[in-house]
Formats: structure tokens, C-alpha cells, sequence
């Protein structure tokens, strides 16, 4: 196998790959690109507008290689937002601790997925890393009295969970809080992706469990299902932010149990999004493949995986499903579809026949009559089609 895998850039502007340069200046001096000795086409206002939308700006910030590349100014403007991150940071490591001690202190047993904890153990610096919210899981059973602590610290549900049919369990595997006085976002997880198939009990994330560097009363995924996470995450979401993929940069270049990690992707069908993350890290970033996972990269669909996401990574869309996106959300959906393996495709087939929340939310009924949803789905479901088409 090559040291780096290739893929097709040329539909990438100038400004991407001078990001994509600045970035990965960090690496090992054999691992560099030859830089281009000039930069004549550079819309620096539009470089900027990138590298905020991917979210890399404190990495550029820190790579002392990014100097030589971009001019002053523009470095000025990316040390503003790098402060400013810092102070939002910190901010959400004092938050982040708060919420799971208070979850600590009632019963429930909470695991930090990403935000500062995940800047701290991956870059060591939780200004090295942006994050517009906390995410946690817990037990499922735990939700509700989750709800009401986080009502106590003064945060308030974005929507409700629609708890009717009971398939909020499985169909959608978050709900997020915002507190109306600091802005902050919590989203509390029940599964660590939603309505993709088999994936780790929470059981089995805790037993696994290791202590987070921010401090002593949090704890984090281990390095095996962390991985996992942030493979299925990125992928899921396309990888139209950049930011993850210098996540899994870091990660690959740590020294990991991957045998054991190639083990747990074969686990949860999740070989495929991390050949697509390894072979879209190896292009754009350099990054090194561990030798565990270079079968992985090679006998499977992430190189087809990868060209797709291109497509969203070039842009600076938030991907959607929704219809009201047009175009973008039809080429979405058909890229989640894309991303299931023969086994996911078929239990996604069979939990379409289950009565949905949104059935619920279209034709309400009462409770004693909610039987009749089974046989009145596929209706209620045109009925919802022709509802979004108009």
C-alpha cells in the first residue's frame, strides 16, 4: 500500500488546499507536501470564511509552519478567533463539570463524548479544539431524571422528546438543552448514533471507561469505542467539517490497541466508515494508517466512501435531511443510504414498518387507539411524502 492514498482534488479551490497545507504542517517533515512556491489566485476573505466553516482555525493558529503561508493579517484575524474559542472553552470545562457533577451526585452515570474533554485528551489544550456544545451519554433509563437536573441548572429543552410510540428509543438517540442566560448547549445521548443497527450498550461504554485529563470526576469513552465514536460521527455527518477529521488524525497517530480497535469496527459494521475516514485522512491530511487497519482501508468501500464525501467536505453546507434543503438534502440521504452496510440497509427496511413519532405528529389519535398506527402506516407515511413535496 502507498504511504498516502490519493484522491481526486481537482474540484478543490485553491483556498481549500492552502488550508489543507496549513493544517498539516504539523507532521513530520517527510510527511510534507512540497508548498507551492506561490500563491497568485488566494481570495483570502473566502480562506478565511473556510476555515471558520471546518473549524480548524485554532490548529492553524498553533502550526508554527502556517506563518511561511498565509499572510499576517489573516493570521491576526485567526489569532482573534482563537482567543475568543479559548475563553468559550473554558467556559464549557467548568460547564462540563458542573452538569456531571450534579448527574454524579443523583445516580446517574454520565460519559463526556467530546467538547473540552476530547480537545484536552487528543490535543492536549482545550484551546486547540472548538466545540459549540457538551455532549454526554447516559443510560437510557436515566433520561428523564436527566431532563429534570438539567431544568434545575437552569437549561431548557429545544424540543420535547416525542415519547409516545416508544421508537424515540431507537430512532433518534439524543435531545439537546440550551440555557437561556450563557447560550450553552447540552446534548444528552442515549446511543452513540441514531437508527444505524446494533452499536455498544451503555454497559459496555462504561466498563471501558477512562478518566478524563480534565478532571478527576469526569470520565470518557475508552480510546477503542472513542474511535468508534468519532469514525460513525464524522461519517454520518459526511465530514463536512474538517475539524473531525483532525480528530482522527490525532488519534491515528497515537500508539493504540488497533487490532483490537479493527476488532470492535467489525463488531457494529463500522469497518467501512473508518476505511472512508482513514483513506480522506490520509489524502487531504497525511495522515499515517496504522498497520493494523490497512486491511481495513483496502478491502473495503472507503475509498468509494471517501470520493463521496468530497463533495461535501469542498462545500460549506450543514447537511440536512430535511426538505427544505432542496438538492442537497436528496444527495444526503442517498449518501446515509450509501453508508449502511447489507445488514444495516435491512433492519433500517424493517424499523420503516414501525409506526414512527412523526406519524404520531401528523394523524394524533389517542392512546387507547394507537394500534391502529401499525396498519395505518404506510398511509400516514404517502401522507406525510405529499405533505413535504408541497
Amino acid at each position: 500500500m502507498d504511504k498516502f492514498f490519493s484522491l481526486d482534488l481537482n474540484a478543490f479551490p485553491d483556498e481549500l488546499n492552502v488550508m489543507l497545507e496549513a493544517m498539516r504542517s504539523d507532521a513530520e517533515p517527510e510527511d510534507r507536501s512540497a508548498r507551492p512556491p506561490s500563491l497568485p489566485n488566494i481570495d483570502w476573505n473566502q480562506f478565511r470564511k473556510l476555515v471558520r466553516h471546518h473549524r480548524v482555525y485554532p490548529q492553524i493558529h498553533a502550526n508554527p509552519g502556517s506563518g511561511g503561508l498565509i499572510p499576517s493579517d489573516v493570521l491576526q484575524a485567526f489569532d482573534r478567533d482563537y482567543r475568543q474559542n479559548t475563553l468559550r472553552m473554558l467556559r464549557l470545562s467548568g460547564e462540563t463539570e458542573r452538569v456531571c457533577r450534579l448527574l454524579a451526585e443523583r445516580g446517574v452515570r454520565s460519559l463526556v463524548l467530546k467538547g473540552p474533554a476530547l480537545a484536552r485528551h487528543l490535543y492536549g489544550d482545550v484551546s486547540l479544539r472548538t466545540s459549540k456544545d457538551l455532549d454526554i451519554i447516559i443510560p437510557v433509563a436515566d433520561v428523564r431524571l436527566a431532563e429534570r437536573l438539567l431544568q434545575e441548572l437552569g437549561y431548557e429543552a429545544d424540543r420535547p422528546i416525542p415519547r409516545g410510540l416508544g421508537d424515540w428509543k431507537w430512532k433518534i438517540h439524543h435531545v439537546s438543552f440550551t440555557h437561556p442566560h450563557t447560550g450553552i448547549q447540552v446534548e444528552v445521548h442515549w446511543r452513540l448514533n441514531g437508527d444505524i443497527g446494533k452499536e455498544p450498550t451503555f454497559e459496555a461504554l462504561w466498563s471501558g471507561r477512562q478518566r478524563s485529563e480534565l478532571a478527576a470526576s469526569l470520565y470518557m469513552p475508552g480510546d477503542e469505542h472513542l474511535f468508534l465514536y468519532l469514525v460513525t460521527h464524522g461519517a454520518r455527518h459526511g465530514w463536512f467539517r474538517l475539524r473531525w477529521l483532525a480528530d482522527i488524525d490525532r488519534m491515528a497517530r497515537r500508539s493504540l490497541d488497533w487490532d483490537a480497535i479493527a476488532s470492535l469496527l467489525g463488531r457494529y459494521d463500522a469497518l467501512d466508515p473508518a476505511g472512508q475516514a482513514f483513506v480522506l485522512a490520509s489524502s487531504l491530511l497525511h495522515t499515517p494508517i496504522p498497520r493494523a487497519m490497512r486491511p481495513v482501508v483496502s478491502a473495503g468501500r472507503g475509498r468509494e466512501l471517501a470520493q463521496r464525501a468530497l463533495g461535501f467536505i469542498r462545500g460549506t453546507a450543514v447537511l440536512s435531511t430535511d426538505p427544505s434543503a432542496g438538492e442537497l438534502s436528496k444527495t444526503y440521504k442517498r449518501y446515509l443510504f450509501a453508508l449502511k452496510t447489507t445488514r444495516q440497509k435491512g433492519w433500517y427496511a424493517i424499523s420503516r414498518l414501525y409506526p414512527s413519532f412523526r406519524d404520531a405528529k401528523a394523524l394524533p389519535l389517542p392512546r387507547s387507539l394507537y394500534f391502529l398506527y401499525f396498519p395505518l402506516r404506510p398511509f400516514v407515511w404517502l401522507w406525510r411524502q405529499v405533505r413535504q413535496q408541497t
